[in-house]
């Protein structure tokens, strides 16, 4: 049984010229792709009009609660003791988000309840994938 979970997350949009802008956004989790948290942007703040979601891995999350992390297009890294600042790159630029750490830290929390730290059972994602990969090979 898939368990899904989502938490409204108010980011702050830091721009090119240190101005700070309030950005909604949802956090999301789902135990039918546990290795993957989901931070999701309305259609009214993205470029095109559209909803646009980023998916990193859930260890990212919790190691850049803790200190710098991350690569290629997501790094996020504590900012002072409350606050923690997410980094996405996409082709369309760069853009730089603080979030209140409690309130990730507490969506973390709730996603360990639905499916613990080392208990990701992803056999049935890897069986899928190599279907699709070889078919009927």
């Amino acid at each position: 049984m898939d368990t899904s979970l989502q938490q409204p997350a108010h980011g702050r949009l830091i721009t090119a010229d240190e101005q700070v802008l309030p950005v909604p956004t949802t956090l999301r989790y789902t135990s039918e792709d546990p290795l993957a948290v989901h931070l999701d942007f309305p259609p009214e703040v993205a470029l095109d009009g559209e909803v646009v979601s980023w998916t990193f891995a859930r260890s990212l999350l919790e190691a850049g609660l803790c200190g710098p992390a991350g690569g290629g297009d997501v790094h996020l890294w504590p900012c002072g003791r409350d606050r923690t600042v997410v980094e996405l790159h996409s082709p369309y630029g760069l853009a730089l988000l603080q979030f209140d750490t409690s309130v990730l830290r507490r969506f973390l929390l709730r996603t360990y309840a639905v499916v613990g730290a080392g208990q990701e059972d992803v056999s049935a994602e890897v069986d899928r994938g190599l279907s699709a990969l070889f078919g009927s090979v």
